[in-house]
């Protein structure tokens, strides 16, 4: 075989255009598209977030405390290495006016904040001017959404505790808002040395102080980290700095967009389905020029080079277009995108996705290209000369099957080191390969049952007819089913996901979760507290406990990482608590509760599910750091603790006698009549103005629409795989148009009415569109269902006015893709449509 003259031949094949391909390049440049574009656009929200770390974090570096301000010899650490050092305090907190009542996220600040960056307001005005003190009131600021809550106006005035604020202007844009986190209120801006007489900053409540510090420049973080770790090893001491100024917006970004571009690579799979249908439908129709190329001496080998070469060559031009297109799109719609998103990005062209999209498409095409050319490799000249490509056989020789086995590995792999995520990407790889086997299956059965059917339909020739279009050579079935198929069990799962999560949160919990969370209550405040509620017949329950915070630094001696590794508890401080005896619904699963009145070395009753995942056993000893102070305790006893009814629960509790003398408040939960939660906001809130209250409703919400943002973003890669499914659609309807117009000649020409022949074709598109959305209902069904079962945990019940508009979709998709090209088929005139077939 000589490559020159394979070369050659597909440069002379290229010249007849790209007749035939234009499916394939679409598909092809679709799916490339999509992963090119999720990929630039995490790469920019990355840009962003590290050229404007520092104004994201507010400093340089920021040390973070829990429940505590900086000791001596904290502040002295970091006033002998940075220029300038802010001190934040952040908290929650009820912000009264009048008689309405609303949850706020308080920042404290000092004189220097902020240390980068600006605040916005609204009207214009310098943040001193806003929080400057006028006739013995301090002013505040806070956003709109607040703002309209309480109704408000500027000049008005409202209490943050005990202390009275007036309201100076509006937040609009917060330098520092992408590195807060999640949070539950609207946010409030003060002084800190406003708060004195407010009462929230009591000892014991519920705080998180900062320490933006602006650094020299060229100054070592990851030396200044290294020694702020190991001085205060044990203070509970976090460290963030500008080279990640938000962790958790950049963390959230990276898992969000490898979702979706697995999400993406499901899209490419459907296009694949549509470029190895253009490449069968492009080499049958090349029957008599390979023929002709053996009957001329040339071996198989060069003819599977020559098609090779010239497939190869149109698949990098799909890819290519789809690359640029998945490379500007994020430039050109930069102006929206950096409106809608809560962080900067820097918008550009990035090399990385780029070319992680290009090897995607390469190895898609490669392996959905490489079955077909397979069959003509094994295909004679004579069986050529019939005219009998689909005699060919289906499956290619071992060889091909490995390389092609090879190629899906690769495709694995390379998925899984992009993304960072195996388990993620086998578990999305394989539903796709599990979603594309069983419709493989259904088509294959379809064609089966249609075949079946067909004879026995007497009287119903329009029905019969479908049937034995449906069941003959499967190909145009075979491409809907799994083109359209696959697409509308990507968006079925995504659906049954949103739903089931939704459902988790906005639909059980509400029947047994709490009114309220009340927090930062005084221990002298507990007995009014309590009487106010015990009299109230509308409070069906009550549940108060001690609350404190503590970070786990030590297991059995040694660093807690070093034991559990990253374990979520180990991230930040925990609930920690006391009590005499368990609760009335704890269940202890393994060990002994301490007696009443012990005084001895302190002992831990540990959350069982999370001891497990942990590795720890009875007799471990934990280091937990509360308020600066190490507290080792042996464990005890592991106990169920139940997070999904939203009630009060510990991950560690202690007798009481091993958290004497550590100031703290108390946490309440509420369980009472709807009707009877604004007066008991109302009252407890003006008898305890330091007390926060959180309305659980109010949360829930506040978590639903952060899923409503995920579903949007997982509903439009789905969309973009549906599109691409549809485009396969259109194409199968497209090549089978010449075999419908024939079709309809013959039964014209039998004398069938046009409108008989109509309903033939809207009911072999309805047929298949059905098969299609059925078989996408179970895999949308199956997936949903383990990723809510495994990855969520969450219950799991089948969504069904999702499910259903899955099926009506399908059919709709069919029906429409064939009636737009039954026209020519049905207005042809039989005369010259049977000439013409020889």
């Amino acid at each position: 075989m000589s490559l020159a003259q394979a070369s050659r031949l597909a440069r002379r094949e290229l010249r007849g255009g790209l007749r035939g391909f234009r499916l394939f390049l679409a598909c092809l440049a679709l799916g490339v598209a999509a992963i090119a574009a999720v990929g630039s656009v995490r790469s920019g929200i990355e840009a962003g977030l590290a050229r404007e770390g520092a104004a994201l974090l507010g400093g340089d570096a920021e040390l973070e405390l829990t429940y505590r301000f900086a000791d001596a010899q904290e502040s002295a650490w970091m006033a002998a290495r940075a220029t300038a050092v802010s001190e934040i305090a952040e908290f929650r907190s009820m912000a009264v006016a009048g008689d309405d009542r609303a949850l706020t996220q308080v920042k404290a600040v000092d004189d220097l904040y902020p240390l980068v960056g600006s605040v916005a307001l609204s009207p214009e005005m310098s943040l001193d001017a806003a929080l400057a003190v006028q006739d013995g009131t301090p002013g505040a600021v806070m956003e709109r959404a607040l703002i309209d809550r309480l109704g408000l106006a500027v000049g008005d005035t409202f209490r943050l505790g005990e202390q009275a604020f007036r309201l100076s202007a509006e937040i609009t844009r917060e330098p520092d808002s992408a590195a807060a986190g999640f949070a539950l209120g609207p946010r409030t801006l003060v002084r800190r040395g406003a708060l004195d007489a407010s009462g929230l900053l009591a000892p014991g409540t519920l705080f998180n102080s900062k320490y933006r510090l602006d650094l020299p420049d060229g100054a070592d973080l990851p030396a200044l980290e290294a020694d702020a770790k190991a001085r205060f090893a044990n203070s509970g001491i976090r460290w963030r700095d500008a080279r990640n100024g938000a962790p958790g917006v950049a963390q959230f970004v990276d898992r969000l967009s490898a979702f979706l571009i697995l999400v993406g690579l499901s899209g490419l799979a459907v296009g694949g389905v549509g470029v190895s249908a253009a490449v069968r439908s492009y080499l049958a129709r090349k029957t008599e020029v390979i023929a002709t190329l053996r009957a001329l001496g040339a071996d198989r080998r060069t003819i599977f080079a020559t098609y090779f070469i010239q497939i190869g060559l149109l698949t990098l031009l799909g890819v290519t277009l789809g690359v640029v297109l998945g490379g500007v799109a994020p430039i050109l719609l930069s102006p929206i995108l950096e409106a809608r998103l809560p962080v900067p990005a820097a918008f550009g062209l990035f090399p990385a996705p780029l070319v992680e999209a290009a090897l995607y498409g390469l190895l898609t095409a490669f392996i959905f290209t490489l079955w077909p050319l397979a069959r003509v490799d094994e295909v004679r000249a004579a069986t050529l000369f019939r005219d009998a490509w689909s005699g060919a056989a289906r499956l290619p020789r071992l060889p091909y099957l490995l390389i092609t086995g090879g190629a899906v590995a690769a495709l694995v792999a390379l998925a899984g080191w992009f993304n960072g995520s195996w388990w993620l990407t086998l578990w999305t790889l394989g539903g796709i390969a599990g979603a594309l086997v069983l419709l493989v299956i259904a088509a294959a059965g379809i064609r089966a049952l249609a075949r079946r059917l067909a004879p026995r339909l007497h009287g119903r020739p329009s029905l019969r007819w479908a049937m034995s279009a449906i069941g003959g050579t499967g190909e145009g079935a075979g491409a809907v089913v799994l083109s359209l198929g696959l697409g509308l069990s990507v968006l079925a799962a995504v659906g049954q996901i949103d739903g089931n999560l939704r459902q988790a949160i906005a639909g059980n919990l509400p029947e047994v979760a709490p009114s309220y969370f009340f927090v930062d209550i005084q221990r002298d405040q507990m007995p009014g507290y309590t009487e106010r509620l015990e009299n109230d017949p509308a409070v069906r329950r009550i549940d108060s406990a001690p609350m404190l915070r503590g970070v786990i630094t030590q297991i059995n001696g040694r660093p807690a990482r070093e034991v559990a590794g990253n374990h979520w508890v180990l991230d930040g401080d925990r609930g920690v608590t006391y009590a005499e005896a368990p609760g009335e619904d704890a269940i202890i699963t393994r060990g002994d509760w301490w007696e009443p009145g012990y005084s001895g070395p302190p002992q831990i009753s540990f959350a069982a599910e999370e001891a497990g995942e942990m590795g720890l056993t009875l007799g471990d000893r934990l280091t937990v750091n509360i308020l600066g102070r190490d507290i080792t305790g042996e464990i005890t006893s592991f106990q169920e603790v139940d997070y999904s009814n939203a009630a009060i629960g510990f991950i560690i509790t202690m007798p009481p006698s091993a958290l004497a003398g550590a100031p703290h408040t108390f946490i309440s939960t509420v369980y009472a009549e709807p009707e009877a939660e604004a007066a008991i906001l109302r009252d407890l809130v003006q008898a305890y103005p330091n007390v926060t209250a959180i309305r659980v409703k109010d949360a829930i919400d506040r978590v639903a629409d952060v899923l409503a943002g995920l579903a949007a973003a997982t509903s439009y890669g789905a969309a973009a795989t549906l599109l691409t499914g549809f485009l396969v659609l259109i194409g199968a309807a497209a090549a089978g148009a010449d075999a419908r117009t024939f079709e309809a000649a013959v039964l014209k020409t039998m004398g069938a009415t046009r409108r008989s022949i109509a309903i033939s074709f809207i009911l072999r598109a309805a047929f298949l569109g059905l098969a299609a959305g059925a078989v996408a209902l179970l895999a949308g069904i199956l997936g949903g269902w383990a990723v809510s079962t495994f990855i969520m945990e969450t219950d799991y019940a089948v969504i069904w006015p999702s499910a259903l508009m899955i099926v009506a979709g399908g059919i709709t998709a069919t029906v429409l893709a064939g009636l737009g090209f039954a026209r020519r088929a049905l207005t042809a005139r039989p005369a010259g449509v049977l000439r013409a077939r020889e």
